[in-house]
């Protein structure tokens, strides 16, 4: 595999679809499953016809893997795929839709803001954060829309945490901005005429107000602000005053309010696939209670301990986030002709890459449709097995907020579930799913709030 492969090149399959269509239906069901159904009839290169266009997918152990070679660094790049956003916003670039040295340059502006470090000794303040938004939205007796709480749950602690303030009042404004421009810009599933409706253009208007506020906090801030106080929003304006070619003007409101538009999706929808599996499984949900029961009787938490002290509720997350992938695929470009699996890529091909497969393949997987949360123990580690597992993508666009991501999660989970006492309604209740503009649970997914277990 790889571009220094000399045999003639093998005929790329087209998946068959409808007339017209192609597969949409297939991709708009069920994207994780139709990319492994592919793979397993056509193996790890195959052509989908989406309405008028034809994408080439590369898929499997054998395409994540290629993501993170040198091969592949310089084969793919994201640009086109992230363009149509960088243009609305009037930007020239965004850390998603760079690559190279630009991609690398950006990282660094935002690597410590959007990590783990960025939270160093704010563990109880985040459960704070936490206990404020259960309290405001998870009501005894009641139906908690759990999509729209894990919502404004989000936005609270990364408004709080990240940029010093909660923005609640903007929560529907960022959702609906994320789901226009995803769904006609990004994904391209919906026509570009939508972006002239009147909610999608009032709702831009308030993200771009948001981001000037924020703007305008930095300024009021900077000169009494302590180095050992300072966000990402601190470390990108930094980066604008000091080196405006690295960060000009016109690029802050999409990188100031971008902790939003990164993780009110991605995070809300996997801790809300979180809550629906654990009350799925009670022998899960006995052992998470159990679990997080025994932490906060301690009191505030050590944050040293915090992660080892929850592996029920931090496998519980990864099985979630093998089952429920949102980045079912990454959307990239070939920067030139090379060879993969012995097809022939041409430069300028739209590419699929379809690093979720493997998640739902038994060869890695023993009984992988089972939520089982022990897979990622030492003793069985099957997530370690080269390829297998990329809940956070890969190569050089892995998520970048993935180590802050991951404490997020735990925290909001083990409070939640620390908390409340919850159940299905009903209680064989199965998810139902949306996939535009990424996977996730629907909207009307809901839970009965029983009461406060604490």
């Amino acid at each position: 595999m790889g571009i220094a492969e000399t045999a003639p090149a093998l005929e790329t399959p087209l998946v068959r679809g409808l007339p017209l269509i192609g597969s949409v239906l297939g991709m708009a069901k069920d994207p994780a499953r139709f990319f492994l159904d592919c793979y397993r009839e056509y193996g790890p290169v195959f052509r989908v016809k989406i309405l008028n266009k034809t994408y080439t997918v590369i898929a499997g152990v054998e395409a994540a893997n290629f993501l993170g070679t040198r091969e592949g660094k310089e084969c793919l790049r994201s640009k086109e795929f992230w363009e149509g956003l960088v243009k609305e916003y009037g930007a020239t670039r965004t850390l998603t839709g760079e690559d190279g040295e630009g991609h690398k340059e950006l990282r660094d502006v935002m690597r410590r803001g959007y990590s783990k470090e960025s939270i160093k000794g704010r563990y109880n303040e985040l459960i704070a954060i936490t206990d404020r938004s259960i309290e405001r939205d998870w009501k005894p007796g009641e139906l908690a829309p759990v999509l729209q709480a894990m919502q404004y749950m989000v936005t609270d602690q990364l408004g709080t945490i990240l940029t010093g303030a909660a923005p609640l009042e903007y929560v529907k404004d960022i959702r609906t901005t994320i789901l226009y421009i995803l769904n006609v810009l990004v994904t391209r599933q919906r026509p570009k005429i939508l972006l002239l409706r009147p909610e999608y253009k009032k709702a831009k208007a308030r993200v771009f107000e948001l981001g000037h506020k924020m703007i305008a906090d930095y300024y009021a801030k900077k000169d009494t602000k302590q180095d050992e106080d300072k966000n990402l929003i601190d470390d990108i304006m930094d980066a604008h005053v000091n080196n405006p070619r690295v960060m000009p003007a016109s690029d802050l409101v999409v990188s100031v309010t971008g902790p939003y538009v990164a993780g009110l999706d991605t995070v809300a929808n996997t801790i809300s696939c979180f809550v629906y599996a654990v009350l799925k499984h009670p022998e899960v949900l006995k052992r998470v209670q159990q679990e997080v029961d025994a932490l906060f009787a301690k009191g505030p938490v050590n944050e040293d301990e915090f992660m080892k002290s929850l592996p029920a509720v931090n496998g519980a997350i990864m099985e979630t986030m093998r089952l429920y992938p949102i980045a079912v695929a990454q959307m990239r470009t070939a920067t030139k002709d090379f060879t993969f699996a012995g097809h022939k890529i041409k430069g300028g091909e739209m590419l699929y890459i379809g690093t979720s497969v493997p998640h739902f393949m038994e060869e890695y997987y023993p009984n992988p449709e089972k939520f089982d949360i022990d897979r990622y123990e030492k003793s069985r580690a099957e997530h370690m097995q080269s390829g297998a597992y990329s809940p956070y993508g890969r190569g050089p666009h892995t998520c970048l907020g993935k180590s802050l991501a991951e404490v997020q999660m735990a925290i909001s989970m083990a409070r939640l579930f620390y908390r409340l006492d919850m159940s299905l309604e009903p209680l064989d209740y199965t998810l139902v799913t949306k996939t535009a503009p990424t996977p996730g649970p629907s909207n009307d997914f809901k839970v009965k709030v029983k009461g406060f277990r604490h």
